[in-house]
């Protein structure tokens, strides 16, 4: 640091003092301290150092032997002539901290900061607004077309213009949790978001130091995967491409939205899935491109608690199919459920899916929040007539019931809790002829192989949970009943079973490999036959 502080004083001619300010605010960069040094016309930070800077102390010679350390002359960690080379008061070089301690520290600066830009839930009266970033515009005047590269000066205006109310129009200030999208076609490159085009995006939040722009890239929304459309559009290019409608509605004022940038949207098997599969839509709750959807399938959208959002609709019917609502599972659970999801409906125009078996058991009830006065009023007579008892027995926030998945309305009870699928049972084979099921060994005990490239997690659901276990992409799909008839499931031993992935028996690809028969990260549903 003290290198750092001299090199700070000899490019600016500031003191040593300020010069800390500043390498403390940009993590020790000695170019960005410089950059913010000058842009703030070398204003003091006040506070951000907590005290003036000291100058390095001269190292205390050892009086410890040279070459100590050795196996010959080995260092007693009670002895008080241990060299102080690795003294970091003295040295100035600290053990950088661990991913984990590096990673907890940014969610907590994370929560910090959007609890001062967006006022989180524990807002308080009394906090100050971030300032307004800065931003830097250039007056243009005579010859101005030459400027915007021979183009003319009213459509260049026109265009920022169109920008600013297409930015304006996102609803709520950019922030590095808020961020807008910008012009710019490119915005990744191969180490994220292009730094120009983040500071766009964020208003210019991601410039306020290092650490603010290294927390911008980890929560920036997946630009590349995004279909920057209108609801009606989406639903044509579903259409057309035979994909499911993915929507992600975000709330900048809940953190675990932003979770889901960071953890769930970055996922590489997520991406691809996604990519492969769906068309992909994330809107703030605030943006007028998302207020059909919100309107037809989101109306608690302004209660925090209703938060985060994920849906798939059917985009030939507009049906919500299925709904994650108020939390999330994780980045591996929710691929699972992404895979078992495409493995149980299907936008061919001949397949069949899922039918609700039995009605919503929540009472869909408007929020408080969401009622009109005459509403509220009408409710307020009827609790006082027979209900109050019964509505006092519960806390404010559970006074409406949260959403339902609809695709849980095709399973009957007994799937929920894990006794069924609700599959047809396909009819016993009294036949004498050997099945091919029974001429499939049941005595190869199946061992997993280490993690690598070439190996993949396939989830096993059955009617008493579920199993995840690593195969190996070029084991055949025979491997896989192999393994259950070897280690069957608690008191199922020695019934015969049919395995089906994306609505087909694998009975007949199982000398296919697993690779080959679009397993990699599958689902695969075992259905038991018994009379």
């Amino acid at each position: 640091m003290d290198e750092a502080i001299m090199q700070m004083v000899s490019f600016t001619n500031t003191t040593p003092e300020r010069a800390q300010q500043y390498l403390q605010v940009t993590d020790g960069d000695v170019e960005q301290a410089v950059s913010l040094f000058f842009e703030s016309d070398g204003a003091d930070l006040g506070g951000t150092s907590s005290a003036p800077a000291q100058p390095a102390q001269p190292a205390q010679p050892s009086t410890r032997a040279t070459g100590s350390g050795n196996a010959a002359d080995p260092i007693n960690l009670d002895d008080d002539n241990i060299s102080d080379d690795n003294d970091p008061s003295i040295t100035g070089f600290r053990k950088p901290t661990s991913h984990s301690a590096r990673v907890e520290d940014d969610e907590a600066m994370a929560r910090r900061l959007q609890d001062e830009m967006y006022g989180g839930a524990n807002d308080d009266e009394n906090n100050i607004r971030a300032p307004i970033a800065r931003q830097t515009e250039t007056l243009v005047g005579p010859g101005a077309s030459d400027y915007y590269g021979g183009g003319s000066l009213d459509e260049a205006i026109q265009e920022r213009m169109a920008a600013f109310q297409s930015r304006r129009g996102r609803g709520g200030r950019a922030g590095i949790f808020n961020q807008h999208p910008v012009a710019t076609s490119h915005i990744w490159n191969e180490t994220g978001p292009d730094r120009r085009a983040l500071a766009e995006s964020t208003g210019g939040a991601s410039e306020t130091n290092a650490r603010a722009q290294h927390l911008a890239r980890l929560f920036a929304p997946p630009w590349e995967l995004m279909f920057n459309a209108s609801w009606d559009e989406a639903r044509d290019e579903g259409k057309a491409e035979k994909k499911w409608l993915l929507v992600n509605i975000q709330n900048e004022k809940v953190f675990d939205c932003q979770v889901l940038n960071r953890d769930v949207w970055k996922n590489e098997g997520i991406m691809e899935t996604v990519r492969e599969n769906f068309v992909f839509l994330q809107y703030s709750k605030d943006d007028p491109r998302g207020d059909q959807y919100c309107q037809y399938y989101f109306q608690q959208s302004e209660i925090e608690d209703e938060y985060p959002h994920v849906a798939i609709v059917d985009p030939r019917t507009g049906e919500q199919v299925k709904l994650w609502s108020r939390k999330m599972p994780s980045a591996a659970e929710f691929l699972m459920q992404l895979h078992e999801f495409l493995d149980r409906y299907s936008l061919e125009s001949n397949a069949r899916n899922p039918v609700a078996k039995r009605r919503s058991e929540v009472k869909k009830e408007k929020p408080v929040e969401m009622l009109t006065e005459e509403e509220q009023m009408e409710r307020a007579i009827q609790e006082s007539m027979g209900g109050a008892a019964a509505g006092a027995a519960q806390p404010a926030e559970s006074l409406h019931a949260p959403e339902e998945d609809p695709d849980d309305l095709t399973r009957s009870i007994g799937d929920l809790k894990g006794k069924g699928f609700g599959m047809a049972e396909a009819p016993t084979n009294g036949s004498a002829v050997k099945s091919p099921f029974a001429s499939i060994p049941s005595d190869r005990l199946h061992e997993e192989p280490p993690q690598g490239p070439n190996v993949t997690r396939i989830q096993i659901r059955h009617p008493e949970g579920r199993i995840v276990r690593r195969f190996e992409l070029s084991d055949p799909v025979q491997r896989i009943y192999e393994y259950l008839k070897a280690s069957p499931v608690d008191g199922k031993e020695g019934v015969e079973f049919e395995l089906v992935a994306m609505g087909k028996n694998l009975m007949d690809a199982r000398e296919q490999t697993i690779e080959d028969a679009g397993l990699k990260m599958g689902t695969v549903m075992v259905e038991f036959i018994e009379s």
